[in-house]
């Protein structure tokens, strides 16, 4: 029953696109988690595909206000991306070992300035890559509805260690007048700390929260000399279990500590640095009989400062290969 309830895990590990703080991606598959995001699942191969569609309408200044110059502003994302997890049969400490990868790919479009003409791309993006450790400190119990996944009920806690390679399609002519981009240009290191507690049943199978902090560090975009200051980024869900679904609310939060650079000197007016809040519903299904999930979530700008305002949707679909 153990490993048919952390199983899920692996079912649920791609998640929703943020339109990225300062044309630099954000540490996660596709731009964050939400549910389960401190579990992994028994030994084993795990690999599914995430669709997503995003669009930024708005581009805010350091007071929250539309940039004249880019009031005519608007791109659009349509993204696809593969991703494998493994799961080696090992253990240190009580916990397990996790290897995650995702390579996404797919056509951004759009512009920036009123003069200029609505442009595509098309190609691969930049992969990610993750490792971690995560430990279960609880029990496992069965659901009250038949078919489902057991419940690891208790706390889960989980470190890690992300990297986004810069291998993705880019051109700064492109991206710096146009808008549109499918790589960045720019290596993000992202240590990560996670946590999910499920409680006893209170509406149906038990209340799960989870949250999952990055801790972004960027390098120079040797293209540009542009540096973005650190960002963290807290993925952040809360939903209930019921039978096969799961049902909720997720979203993140991110801000940068610290300013943009451009030739080791702060980017004007304020170091450019960003924050922004985006939140939305969520609902997952599992099939235990097919070792699958399936899993919608949608996101909305609640704020912005120094980027842009967003919205978008992905759906993804999981199954364990091996």
């Amino acid at each position: 029953m153990q490993a048919r309830v952390l199983l899920a895990a692996a079912l649920c590990v791609a998640s929703t696109p943020s339109l990225a703080i300062e044309g630099s991606s954000v540490a996660g598959p596709i731009g964050g988690t939400d549910i389960r995001s401190a579990q992994l699942p028994p030994p084993g191969l795990y690999g599914g595909i995430a669709a997503l569609w995003a669009e930024a309408f708005d581009f805010l200044d350091q007071n929250g206000k539309t940039v004249p110059a880019l009031s005519e502003g608007h791109l659009q994302r349509y993204r696809a991306g593969a991703f494998l997890v493994w799961v080696p049969d090992f253990q240190l400490a009580g916990g397990s070992f996790g290897l995650f990868g995702v390579v996404p790919g797919g056509i951004e479009c759009g512009r920036l300035f009123a003069l200029t003409p609505n442009r595509c791309i098309s190609g691969f993006g930049d992969p990610y890559v993750e490792i971690a450790w995560s430990r279960h400190f609880g029990g496992v119990r069965a659901s009250r509805y038949p078919g489902a996944f057991p419940i690891a009920e208790g706390l889960t806690l989980a470190l890690g260690f992300g990297a986004v390679f810069p291998v993705g399609r880019y051109d700064p002519f492109i991206a710096n007048l146009q808008g549109p981009t499918i790589g960045n240009n720019i290596w993000d290191f992202a240590p990560n700390i996670a946590f999910t507690y499920v409680t006893a049943p209170i509406l149906a199978d038990g209340t799960e929260i989870s949250a999952k902090l990055f801790w972004n560090n960027y390098l120079v975009n040797p293209a540009t000399h542009y540096q973005t200051g650190s960002v963290l980024n807290l993925d952040f869900a809360v939903s209930e279990k019921i039978g096969r679904f799961q049902i909720g609310v997720g979203g993140f939060y991110a801000f940068q500590p610290e300013d943009d650079t451009q030739f080791g000197l702060p980017v004007p007016p304020n170091g450019h640095r960003a924050e922004t809040m985006q939140i939305g519903p969520l609902i997952a299904y599992d099939m235990p009989e097919y070792l699958a999930a399936v899993k919608f979530k949608a996101l909305e700008t609640v704020f912005s400062v120094n980027t842009v305002k967003a919205q978008g949707f992905v759906v993804t679909l999981a199954k364990k290969l091996w």
